[in-house]
């Protein structure tokens, strides 16, 4: 027996198809052009779901699966698609997508088009390399999505279209950055490189060796060391500094404190070596940055 395909048609699913004439307003017209959406829904239990488009679309696809299983293929190969996971598709990249048989999916999907759109595309596919990758779930995603759809079913109005489309570039942030996007919401536990970062920030006034960094968070100096240049791409020290000048350019914006006074607060005993640091770091001398504030 032949198994049956659907391309849509599943019991409480949403979906809309922004009409051609609305399209062709977001193409022209700025910040929309930017990055817009073409089509978007919500398919909660796909049975049977299945979409095959030889030559791709000219539109990216986007597909957040939050449960059951799916399956992708693209010229690359043929990947699975588990809870938690999404997978983009670039514009015009031959593919086929479907869901389990036995736990179909349950799916957000958008497709979207705009002068940035390659660029997210990329950025999701960490440049073309991975199709389908893990992200965890959040509340807060979900409801950026209903917020979209809500706008969008509320009418076309140019008003409608750019809130919709700058919440849209919000939401592929948060595929693109999960851990920045979860920590905004404090939806997420701390990590070794954050908890380092955290005492820093508490530290900022004094003068800090790698070996007391590392202590701090009962690690070893070479694999502190490891980490937290993988997570940051700074070594610590190189990190810690370039927080002590962030700090010290509050102190030149927002007070009258004299450079060796700000040098102090900043853990920095010799004025002269902090004025080095801050113009190799900020590109001008601590005066020059006073100087320019307003």
């Amino acid at each position: 027996m032949q198994t049956i395909r659907k391309r849509e048609g599943f019991e409480g699913q949403r979906a809309i198809v922004l009409p051609k004439k609305i399209l062709e307003v977001c193409g022209y017209t700025p910040p929309v052009n930017a990055l817009y959406i073409t089509d978007i829904g919500f398919y909660p239990r796909a049975a049977y779901h299945y979409r095959e488009r030889p030559n791709g679309i000219s539109q990216n696809i986007l597909i957040y699966c939050t449960e059951g299983k799916g399956w992708l293929e693209v010229p690359s190969g043929t990947y699975k698609v588990n809870p938690n996971e999404f997978l983009i598709i670039p514009a015009d990249m031959p593919h086929k997508y479907g869901a389990d048989e036995k736990s179909p999916w349950t799916i957000h999907w958008v497709h979207f088009k705009g002068i940035q759109a390659p660029y997210f595309a990329s950025l999701l596919s960490r440049q073309y390399k991975e199709y389908v990758s893990y992200s965890p779930f959040l509340d807060e995603r979900i409801r950026i999505f209903d917020s979209i759809v809500r706008a969008l079913e509320s009418g076309y109005s140019l008003d409608n279209l750019t809130y919709s489309n700058i919440s849209f570039a919000y939401l592929l942030a948060s595929f693109s950055f999960p851990e920045k996007f979860a920590l905004a919401h404090h939806t997420i536990q701390k990590d070794a490189v954050d908890l380092s970062i955290e005492y820093m920030q508490q530290h900022l006034d004094v003068s800090l060796t790698l070996e007391q960094m590392a202590s701090a968070i009962n690690l070893s100096v070479s694999h502190y060391s490891s980490i937290f240049r993988k997570k940051t791409g700074y070594s610590p020290v190189v990190y810690f500094n370039h927080l002590k000048i962030q700090h010290a350019c509050q102190y030149l914006q927002f007070t009258t404190l004299r450079i060796n006074e700000i040098s102090s607060k900043v853990g920095i005993e010799d004025p002269y070596y902090f004025s080095r640091m801050f113009t190799k770091i900020m590109g001008i001398s601590p005066q020059e940055y006073r100087n320019k504030k307003g």
